[in-house]
């Protein structure tokens, strides 16, 4: 079965994570740096759990998981050690349309967690669709040494520099050209050169 990539909003959006051991805790950063709300159900949570419950960053419901805890969620981690709750939970994310990952339980996910390279607003999603998630987790290291921390900078200037062209210019195909030329290899190659210009004169100064 050949699997639909997309980038998913998650700004605002409930969350429910049902499970508060080491599987869950993993899965909670990505949710809160994409500014889900985050709902953990689970008689007991690991300390870093905790700290984000004292910090107001995720709810917490000390309870085990019961039918109708995934209402007005918009997606479910299943992340228990018990395969029988992940199974449920999974069948309640099917009767209410909600997408729901089973950690671990191939035959109870709607979809699969990439393995990412992250650098900023760029994100290189990799997946196998369940079949090798070492083979995965070796082209994540691949590309992270391919695409170093200066591509979060690249982007953020690429990015200013699309909204400025944008805005000051009455001819879009000149822009459009303009903007594939600013994405270049050399392109690229000269903006490292002038970024490292730039920080070696502010070290000399």
């Amino acid at each position: 079965m050949s699997l639909f990539p997309i980038f998913l909003k998650l700004q605002g959006r409930l969350v429910v994570v049902v499970g508060g051991g080491n599987v869950a805790e993993g899965k909670i950063p990505g949710l809160l740096s994409a500014g889900a709300r985050v709902r953990v159900i689970s008689p007991s949570v690991t300390p870093a759990i905790a700290a984000w419950v004292r910090n107001r960053e995720v709810d917490w419901l000390s309870k085990t998981y019961a039918p109708g805890d995934l209402s007005g969620a918009h997606l479910v981690i299943a992340a228990t050690s018990a395969p029988g709750v992940n199974e449920a939970v999974f069948r309640e994310a099917e009767a209410r349309g909600v997408l729901c990952n089973a950690v671990d339980d191939i035959e109870h996910c709607h979809f699969y967690y990439g393995s990412i390279v992250h650098r900023g607003d760029l994100q290189i999603a990799i997946s196998t669709n369940g079949k090798s998630p070492a083979l995965a987790q070796r082209l994540r290291k691949e590309l992270e040494a391919q695409f170093g921390p200066e591509f979060e900078q690249w982007l953020d200037w690429l990015g200013a520099a699309r909204e400025f062209l944008r805005a000051s210019s009455s001819d879009p195909d000149s822009t459009k050209t303009l903007l594939h030329q600013l994405v270049s290899r050399g392109a690229f190659e000269q903006f490292l050169c002038e970024s490292r210009k730039g920080a070696s004169d502010k070290g000399a100064a």
